[in-house]
């Protein structure tokens, strides 16, 4: 893949710089959810395994280059002690000597990066501060990887570096699904706008076999062939970019599958008096807020033919019911392939994440990303600073 893992360092007796993405959510000064924390916990204990020192660097919200005290990274501490089982330091001052004072296989955690300017604008100088500080550098941080930040992009070119095993893990999904994948492959991309995804939309005509759109982009292709889509959320002005994709599609031998049927209200609330109808049969005074059954269907057998699955976005208006069913039986569908072992199915971004969560499937995917921006900057085909930097 053209990146180091852990695996191929030398990390005995080494200070070593690891790049995590700690930017959880807080409350009250708790820390309210500890995924992001959690995912970083075999890293770090593999570089203290092999005697090596961890050193964290994270940045918390945006301060934009200011010392924000409700930003600190020391609210974290406490959670990042919990998850990895030892006491963390917390250098908030003289990083140098702070860092002198580390034994082997002690943990710190630097404040906030983004507190110096020099972070987010990717400043040499900030770069080659915290390159003394360490002998190696890790980054376990794919979520960040889209960025060119100095602590993303600048320091993996003045250490010996690689990827943490959350990032190779990341990495390692995203080329099973898009860079050299079993065929065939079909995508799921769902959301409100194709203003949002006409990049992503674009890049996957190029490399999957069938490209299943939902939510309210389908209604701009579905208006684009000439149907009428009343009420519906709809981008009327985006029917040319629409048909573009579509021939472009034709041209790449790659299916576009837009709902058979739909799910249409006359208001969007929980519970609202909807009917199913054929998709040209969309009400006049209408919004179509799901896909139907028998799209659902024709969903189902594709997946069933697959070997690779692509997904990022709900096939309807998912936080409310009954307007989630469609993405709740195609998530369905797809984990149970993939706990059957028939499928690779690889999903991330956005809304996805809470879709599959609500699904009660997150866990039976093949991989999950957390990684909203860089996920899908990945899967628009974009080069990611973060990543370049460790193949260099």
């Amino acid at each position: 893949m053209g990146w180091k893992t852990l695996d191929d360092m030398d990390l005995d007796g080494k200070r070593v710089l690891v790049r995590v993405d700690i930017n959880v959510p807080v409350a009250d000064g708790q820390v309210t959810d500890t995924t992001r924390i959690d995912r970083i916990v075999p890293t770090v204990r593999d570089i203290k395994a092999a005697g090596g020192t961890p050193i964290l660097l994270a940045h918390f919200d945006r301060p934009k280059g200011k010392v924000v005290p409700e930003m600190s990274l020391g609210q974290i501490v406490p959670a990042l002690e919990a998850a990895l089982g030892c006491k963390v330091t917390f250098l908030d001052g003289n990083y140098g000597a702070g860092v002198a004072a580390l034994g082997q296989g002690d943990v710190a955690l630097l404040e906030n990066l983004r507190f110096n300017p020099g972070e987010e604008s990717n400043d040499d100088g900030f770069a080659t501060r915290l390159a003394s500080l360490g002998d190696v550098y890790v980054n376990d941080a794919f979520s960040a990887a889209h960025r060119a930040h100095a602590s993303t992009e600048a320091l993996a070119r003045k250490l010996p570096a690689c990827a943490g095993r959350l990032m190779a893990e990341e990495l390692g999904a995203l080329d099973r699904a898009l860079g050299q994948p079993d065929r065939p492959v079909v995508a799921v991309v769902g959301g409100a706008k194709v203003s949002t995804k006409l990049d992503l939309l674009s890049n996957l005509v190029e490399k999957v076999d069938t490209l299943i759109i939902g939510g309210g982009m389908a209604n701009t292709f579905l208006a684009a062939s000439g149907i009428d889509v009343g009420k519906s959320l709809c981008e009327h002005d985006l029917a040319d970019t629409a048909r573009a994709i579509t021939q472009k599609a034709a041209d790449k031998g790659c299916e576009i599958l837009l709902p058979r049927d739909v799910v249409v209200a006359r208001e969007f609330k929980a519970g609202a008096d909807n009917e199913t109808v054929k998709t040209e049969d969309c009400p006049a005074d209408a919004m179509i807020l799901d896909a139907g059954p028998d799209s659902v269907a024709h969903i189902e057998q594709v997946l069933e033919r697959s070997k690779t699955l692509v997904w990022n976005g709900p096939l309807g208006a998912f936080e409310i019911a009954p307007f989630d069913a469609a993405t709740n039986a195609a998530a369905q569908s797809a984990a149970r392939l993939t706990k059957a072992g028939t499928l690779i199915s690889v999903a991330g971004g956005g809304d996805t994440v809470a879709a599959l969560n609500k699904a009660g499937v997150a866990d039976d995917f093949s991989y999950v990303s957390t990684a909203g921006g860089a996920f899908l900057e990945w899967m628009e085909g974009k080069t990611l600073p973060g990543v370049a930097a460790l193949s260099d």
